[in-house]
């Protein structure tokens, strides 16, 4: 798996979730506690992408995704090191209204926080099918080598360079993602990457943990958390888990006080606050 990481800039891996694992954690969304708290990110070409960014997992069963071993255990491989929760995206896009991501390096906005090195990952667990109709990940293979190159607004989010990337894309491949519920992808905060607009009629969810090595602190602070210790969950605990009400301390990202996009609250009357992380019991 570290040996195609390294060549590649990211990794397959099917079914790192269960089924069960899947409905329970789509359930918990439903329930809306922290879907109410998503933003509308303007692509660019005249819809928005949706999503909610919370800075730390919390004891809730979102939290619990972005803390069980099989993940950070495996990112803590691919990196060389510990690693802390960075933070988690929930990305959704709805039938025929969910907007694309322009194609651009994780890193294009995160070395923007005062991270000096490019020691992130992210993973992406699909919750729906994600194919090439409803808009499923794209990344450009092994471009993580080329390190992070120039970004400019497009829309509300930052995108590549657009001559760099037409390059780039004469030599690197494109790969389309494409996921079934449960399966996930680890990248390289430097793989170029973006996804189409869904024009279908289904649902394109994804869950987004992000990773940063513990020794890679920023150095300014921002909208994002820096180095926390991370306290890891066994894989057993996620169906054990039944807490899908309590996100205390999970800090959910105001789009406001980020400076790297221009976004807008869905629900404005939903307060964003600073939070330390809970004391946690798992």
């Amino acid at each position: 798996m570290k040996t195609a990481f390294d060549k590649d800039g990211f990794v397959l891996v099917r079914g790192l979730f269960t089924v069960p694992e899947i409905d329970k954690l789509e359930k918990c969304l439903k329930l809306g506690h922290v879907t109410k708290h998503a933003f509308d990110l303007p692509d660019g070409e005249k819809m928005n992408s949706r999503m909610v960014i919370f800075n730390h997992p919390g004891v809730d069963y979102t939290g619990l995704i972005g803390r069980c071993r099989r993940i950070v255990d495996t990112t803590e491989k691919l990196l060389g090191g510990e690693v802390y929760h960075y933070h988690t995206k929930i990305n959704m896009k709805q039938p025929g209204t969910g907007g694309s991501f322009q194609w651009h390096q994780d890193y294009g906005y995160w070395y923007k926080n005062g991270i000096l090195f490019p020691d992130l990952l992210s993973v992406m667990v699909a919750i729906h099918k994600c194919d090439r109709g409803n808009g499923c990940l794209k990344v450009l293979r092994g471009s993580h080598k080329l390190g992070r190159i120039d970004h400019i607004r497009i829309g509300g989010q930052n995108g590549a360079d657009l001559d760099t990337l037409a390059e780039c894309k004469k030599i690197l491949e494109q790969v389309y993602v494409e996921l079934e519920p449960g399966d996930g992808i680890f990248f390289h905060c430097n793989v170029l990457h973006s996804s189409d607009q869904n024009h279908s009629d289904r649902k394109r969810w994804v869950i987004i943990p992000c990773y940063n090595r513990m020794d890679n602190d920023p150095y300014i602070d921002h909208h994002h958390a820096r180095a926390t210790k991370l306290v890891k969950v066994e894989d057993s605990d996620l169906l054990a888990c039944d807490v899908f009400d309590d996100v205390t301390g999970k800090w959910f990202m105001d789009p406001s006080i980020d400076k790297t996009i221009v976004a807008e609250k869905v629900n404005k009357d939903v307060t964003s606050l600073v939070e330390n992380p809970p004391e946690y019991k798992i």
